[in-house]
């Protein structure tokens, strides 16, 4: 059996949120506990220690921020692609628009507007992106 992909009946999406950002991290932290079938993992304030968290508390779904100081969204999106290819990676931002490399490993990486971040589109981009 494979992580994540049992039903939400069986076992909740667990999601792992990494943002710089309290505030945004609060707020994600609300969503995801309104959301039926999903749980909050545990959060990161940094890309280092968020690839730490993924590591340690293998979720299903992470939130990633795209701007970060020192090590940013993008360069972790792509390690933890890289490294944990089982797990949703969905990058947020609150641009309208980012310039997202189109290298490969990013292609089927979502982005979402952080301002449209809700527990519909939460369980939407579990639906269109886990495998």
């Amino acid at each position: 059996m494979q992580l994540g992909h049992d039903s939400p009946a069986t076992r909740s999406v667990r999601v792992l949120t990494i943002d710089d950002q309290a505030i945004f991290r609060a707020i994600a932290r609300d969503v995801i506990a309104a959301t039926a079938g999903f749980e909050s993992v545990g959060e990161a304030d940094g890309g280092e220690s968020g690839i730490d968290a993924v590591a340690r508390l293998a979720p299903d779904l992470v939130l990633l921020d795209v701007r970060m100081p020192g090590l940013g969204g993008i360069e972790v999106a792509r390690r933890l692609v890289a490294m944990h290819p089982e797990v949703v990676v969905v990058l947020i931002s609150i641009e309208e628009r980012v310039d997202v490399p189109s290298a490969q490993q990013l292609d089927s990486i979502p982005l979402v507007r952080k301002q449209d971040f809700g527990p519909r589109l939460l369980r939407r981009l579990w639906s269109e992106h886990h495998r």
